[in-house]
Order: structure tokens, then C-alpha cells, then sequence
């Protein structure tokens, strides 16, 4: 790791530098929103990391993964661009594509369907102004889920910018984002257009995205938040390649065998066009009493064509949540109830049809699945002289759903999951000024999704039942004066019933329970401010470092006459790196500097396939320029600085072997971004 030492010697040597107070606060000092119970960062008592600032200005105009990668303890991965997946903890072990086992918000609003699925890469990096990620189950809150919660945000002040950047393989990105107060409403229109060819064969991308809100504060207790989403994505899906072919050539897509044909000539890829629509409205009936109900509906037209198949998906969805809300402040005190529900349904017709080149042919299967779910909450904040810092919840949580075969052949029945008692309780205590310790203890239950239940290979998994499991962590925070803040983390989670992800031979998919698993693991974070150099040369300097450090066992796993008790757990490595440098020349030229370290990563249940470790380094310069009141910034993205040959996002369990995603070696972006 020599390009390390070089960064942690040009760390170490700037300490000594003059320093200067920086107007840009430390993470310890930002408040997190944590639905509508905003806390100080150092005194929470949730395992959270904030994406904000520097870091959305790391990611390229279509994803987020240089964002996600920079928190420790979460992983965005990108199989093929545009199909992402993210995990927290872990959580990706049953995840192919997509986002599961993670509840997702905007704002207000539930991006998670009633079976747990959310659609992440409809969502353009871009509109998102802030991103707390929360890691493990939280329950109470937020939904019974195992691997994590993402809260995004967007802007909440007056805002009108414009971009367009282009790059290599054909990239281009324009986007619109108008915010503003005026009178008791504030506005946002966000819209963003997207296209790529990409780096493999198959791999084109087009995104088109608009966003409208309103927040009208109509009187001094009460207000109405309004919410309309459209977003129309496709884009090809290369397919993953055995090791041999991937060596022989990375660019290629999926080639055609004797039994089936290949990406490219099947057209292989996903067409998604979803419309999400809310209102939420927030009353204060009293100085001490509030009331919050949010209505929403959204619509999903999906369709991927297959190696094997043209799978047609039409999605309603509908969510409600409400809380009551108490607070009470003393002296020495202050005390906030929440009583609430939150539930959703999930309706989905599935058709299967023969796939003739891109096109749909004769109907193979026709299925529809009706998913209901929810969840009854109390949660109590306590806070004692400004020390004691407590969060505790109960929640209860329900899950069932109807199926119906409709073709060939009619079949029906219904699944219901049993009701869980779901309790969390956190406590944080300030031993002095920006010195916390904490402690938490927690349960989480993960459904099966309607993917799972019914998945690739088209059949109807009606033995598989929710996983859960007992979360257990401690941790400390501390800033030292105002320049640098640091947190340490050890987890314990241990899982029953664990879902995991299989192939057959046409390269569909199925899920299945296996056994247990043991994840414990210690995440770290370092930051500072910037440092004020008092150079005219080199102006200013800033760093972050994060890193996660795992032992995740699978235990009592048994595979037909097979034992993978005590193997680690399939695509998660055991160590991940990153850092961060950002650096000022000259009063003008800021310089992004950031590395990504992965260790081998096991690609089967069995660990006789590993991944190598992978190095990647990218950078960011930015060039800004005041003309009177508009403010523009010329930009230069390098992606994998240094040319690596790696992949940034693994098939695990893959039948044939095809576990490899080959991902982009050194390209770039350039990009001008005007603020009026």
C-alpha cells in the first residue's frame, strides 16, 4: 500500500502547518435529521454516517457510488452502469441488483415498496442535497429491516443552477435545479437528462428524470409538503463473464453458448418508468403536541429482456404513515414520545414471455402477487443535562401476501408472515465537550421481496420465510479542539434464517433461508476541517479516512450434503479503505484526491472463488470563476486514476462461474456548473 503512506506522510506533516478555523462545520457538529427528531451528530446514539458537501461533489453526474464508498460499513456496487445495488453491514448477500433489506426516503416520502424493494438508480445524484445513512436495524422508525435505512435529502434554501458535462464512451449529463421561498411556499423543480454508450458492449444508458415539490407553510402551526417524481431509465445489461473471458476480453458482453444465446443478441437490459406522487402535512396542535400523516402512490411500467425470457411488470403502489408527536422541555430535561403506523401495498402483475431479440414472443408465465405490510411504533427520546442522551422504541411488525397463477393453469394462496416485536434501545453519554461514548441494542426482521418470492426462474418460492436477527454495538466519538473529529464503532449482529441468492444454469435466479450467520466488524472514520496553510501557492488542506474491518462467518450452513458453517460470508470482503484529500492551489484550483481499497472477496458460499483486491484512485479538479452575481465551476473527473483492471460489483453464487462485471479503466468527465 505505498500510495497510502504518501497520503498519510502529507496528513501527518500538514498538522504543523498555521492553522485557521474553516466555516465548514465537522461531522460532529451537523445535526442529523433522523426523521424529524434532529439530533447534534456527536450525541446520537444511532451508528450513522452523512454524505454532504464534499462528498456529493465526488460523484460523477450518474450515480452515487463515490459518495456511498466513502461511509464505512456501506458499499455501493455497480455491476454494469446504472445497475447498482448497496449494502450495509453485509447487507447485499441477498441482493443480485437493487436495493433490499434497506428502507429508503426522500424527504418526507417512502421509496421502498410495501415487499421492501426500492428502485435507487431511478434517482438522479444530483437532486439529493444531503444523505444520512443509518446502519442496522433501527425498527422503531423506520421499518423492519436488518442491513440499514438511507435518508435523502433535498434542498431546503434558495437555489437556481444549471450543469451539462460531457465524458468518455459518449457520456453526457444536463441538469436544471431551481429552489425558492416565495411567500409561505418554497419550491424546488429539479430536471435532469442523461446518456452514456458505456465501456462493455450492451451497456448503453438513458436516463430522463423531472422533480417537482412544494413546502407551503399556510400558517405558523401547520404546513403541507407536496411531492411529484417522474423518471424514465433504460439502459443494457452486459451480463457477467467467467474469469477466462474477462481476460481475454473485459469489454466484451455475455457471449452466447450451445444452449443459450448471449446479451447482446437478446438485447438484454431494463426499461423502468416509475411516477411517484405524496402530499404530507404537519400540525402543531399544541406546545407540546404535534400531529405528521403522509399520503403517497406511485406506479412502476418494468420491463427486462432476458437471456431466457421478456419479463413485462406493471406495479401499484400506495404507503401511509402518521405519528403523534409529544416534546417537553425542563431545565435539566427534555422528554418526545412518537406513536404512529406506517403500511403499504404493494400490487404486481408479472408477465413472461418468450424474448425474440428485445422483443416479447409467446407468453410463458402470467403471475400476480398483492403484498401487505406494517408496522405499529413508540419511540421515547431522553435527554438529561445535555449528557445523558437516550432513544428507545418498540415496534410491531406485519407481513403477508396474496399470489395467484394466472398462466398456464390457475393457482392461488396466501402467505402470512408471523408479527414481530421488534425493540431498540440506544444510549449516548457526553463525557466532556465533543467526547461521547454510546451504546446500542437492537432486533431487525426482513421480509422476503416480492423478487424473492417470486424471482427469475419463475416459480413461486412459497417456503421462504423473513430473516431477523439481534444487532449489538458500541462506540465513541471525539473531536479534538475544532480541526479534527474521529469515531470508532464495534458491531455484533448475528442472523437467523439468512436469504441467499442462487442460479441455475439459464442463469436465473431463486432464494433460499440458510442457516445462521455471525457479523461482527469495527468501522472507523477520521476528518478535519481544512487546514489554512497561509500559502499563497498552497492554500488550504483537508482530509478524511474510513475504513472497515470484518469477520463474517456463516454458521450452522449446510448445502445438500455440503458444510459451509464457519466460511466467510459470500461478497463481503474483509477489508474496505477509503480516503479523501481535498486540496486549494493558488486561491482557485481545488483539487479532490480519493482511494478506494477492497480486499479479496469470497464469490461463492463454498470460498473456493475469490476476487482479487482491487486499488482505484480517482480525482476531481475544480476550477471556479465569479462573474458578478453567477458563480461557475469548470470541472475534471478522473475515474480509476490509475488504470486498474477490476470490478466494481460481483455476480456472487453465478452458475458457470460468470461472477465478473469488468468495470471502466481510466476515464473522464468534464463538466461546467453555473450558480446564479
Amino acid at each position: 500500500m505505498p500510495k497510502y503512506c504518501c497520503l498519510f506522510f502529507i496528513f501527518w506533516t500538514s498538522i504543523f502547518f498555521s492553522q485557521k478555523e474553516d466555516s465548514a462545520a465537522l461531522i460532529s457538529e451537523i445535526r442529523i435529521d433522523a426523521y424529524k427528531k434532529p439530533v447534534p451528530f456527536i450525541t446520537s446514539t444511532k451508528s450513522v454516517g452523512v454524505i454532504s458537501g464534499d462528498l456529493l461533489k465526488q460523484n460523477t453526474p450518474e450515480r452515487m457510488l463515490e459518495s456511498v464508498n466513502q461511509i464505512a460499513g456501506a458499499r455501493m456496487e455497480e455491476r454494469s452502469p446504472a445497475s447498482y445495488r448497496i449494502s450495509i453491514r453485509g447487507s447485499a448477500l441477498r441482493s443480485p441488483f437493487g436495493v433490499r433489506n434497506i428502507k429508503v426516503y426522500l424527504d418526507d416520502f417512502i421509496l421502498s415498496d410495501a415487499s421492501g424493494n426500492t428502485y435507487f438508480n431511478l434517482i438522479s445524484p444530483e437532486l439529493i442535497h444531503k444523505m444520512e445513512i443509518y446502519k442496522g436495524p433501527e425498527s422503531g422508525d423506520y421499518g423492519s429491516v436488518t442491513g440499514g435505512t438511507l435518508l435523502l435529502q433535498t434542498r431546503k434554501s434558495d437555489h437556481l443552477s444549471a450543469h451539462l458535462a460531457i465524458g468518455s464512451y459518449g457520456s453526457f449529463n444536463q441538469s436544471f435545479d431551481f429552489s425558492k421561498q416565495s411567500g409561505k411556499h418554497f419550491f424546488e423543480i429539479f430536471q435532469n437528462y442523461y446518456t452514456t454508450e458505456s465501456y462493455r458492449e450492451q451497456s448503453a444508458v438513458e436516463r430522463k428524470q423531472v422533480y417537482l415539490k412544494d413546502n407551503f407553510t399556510y400558517s405558523e402551526n401547520a404546513s403541507l409538503h407536496t411531492m411529484l417524481l417522474y423518471s424514465d431509465l433504460e439502459y443494457q445489461t452486459p451480463g457477467g463473464l467467467t474469469l477466462e473471458q474477462m481476460q481475454s476480453d473485459r469489454k466484451q458482453a455475455r457471449p452466447a453458448t450451445g444452449a443459450l444465446p448471449g446479451a447482446k443478441g437478446q438485447n438484454a437490459g431494463i426499461r423502468n418508468k416509475m411516477i411517484i406522487a405524496g402530499v404530507s402535512h404537519e400540525f402543531k396542535s399544541h406546545p407540546d403536541f404535534s400531529h405528521f400523516v403522509l399520503v403517497q402512490g406511485s406506479y412502476v411500467d418494468f420491463k427486462n429482456p432476458f437471456i431466457s425470457n421478456f419479463e413485462k411488470r406493471f406495479e401499484n403502489n400506495f404507503a401511509l404513515r402518521t405519528h403523534l408527536n409529544y416534546e417537553k422541555k425542563w431545565n435539566h430535561m427534555y422528554l418526545a414520545y412518537r406513536v404512529g403506523f406506517e403500511g403499504g401495498i404493494n400490487d404486481i402483475q408479472i408477465r413472461n414471455y418468450d424474448n425474440n431479440q428485445g422483443i416479447n414472443g409467446k407468453p410463458q408465465n402470467f403471475d400476480h402477487i398483492k403484498n401487505r405490510s406494517g408496522f405499529y411504533f413508540l419511540s421515547q427520546k431522553l435527554n438529561i443535562d445535555e449528557k445523558l442522551f437516550t432513544d428507545i422504541s418498540l415496534s410491531l411488525h406485519s407481513n403477508s401476501y396474496q399470489w395467484e397463477k394466472l398462466y398456464p393453469g390457475v393457482e392461488n394462496g396466501s402467505i402470512r408472515f408471523k408479527n414481530q416485536w421488534l425493540p431498540n434501545v440506544g444510549i449516548a453519554y457526553l463525557l466532556g465537550k465533543g467526547f461521547a461514548v454510546r451504546g446500542k441494542v437492537g432486533k431487525g426482521n426482513s421480509a422476503p421481496t416480492n423478487e424473492e418470492i417470486r424471482a427469475s426462474n419463475q416459480a413461486f418460492n412459497l417456503d421462504l420465510i423473513p430473516e431477523y436477527g439481534w444487532n449489538k454495538e458500541i462506540g465513541i466519538r471525539k473531536q479534538f479542539g475544532n480541526m479534527i473529529f474521529a469515531e470508532g464503532s464495534y458491531f455484533d449482529f448475528r442472523m437467523n434464517n439468512a436469504i441467499v441468492r442462487r442460479q441455475n444454469e439459464a442463469g436465473q435466479e431463486y432464494f433460499v433461508n440458510q442457516g445462521k450467520t455471525i457479523q461482527k466488524g469495527f468501522e472507523i472514520l477520521l476528518e478535519s476541517r481544512k487546514f489554512n496553510l497561509k500559502n499563497k501557492f498552497f492554500n488550504d488542506f483537508k482530509f478524511r479516512f474510513s475504513g472497515s474491518f470484518y469477520h463474517f462467518k456463516f454458521d450452522n450452513y449446510r448445502q445438500n450434503n455440503n458444510d459451509f458453517s464457519g466460511n466467510d460470508l459470500t461478497g463481503v470482503p474483509e477489508t474496505s479503505i477509503s480516503s479523501l484529500l481535498n486540496f486549494t492551489f493558488f486561491e482557485k484550483l481545488s483539487i479532490g484526491y480519493s482511494h478506494f481499497y477492497i480486499s479479496k472477496t469470497p464469490l461463492n458460499d463454498a470460498n473456493t472463488i475469490w476476487s482479487e483486491s482491487s486499488f482505484v484512485g480517482n480525482i476531481l479538479l475544480g476550477f471556479p470563476m465569479h462573474i458578478e452575481k453567477t458563480n461557475l465551476n469548470i470541472y475534471l473527473q478522473i475515474q480509476n486514476l490509475y488504470n486498474t483492471e477490476y470490478v466494481a460489483g460481483f455476480d456472487s453464487n453465478a452458475f458457470g462461474n460468470r461472477f465478473y462485471n469488468p468495470a471502466a479503466k481510466r476515464n473522464c468527465t468534464l463538466g461546467i456548473k453555473i450558480d446564479f
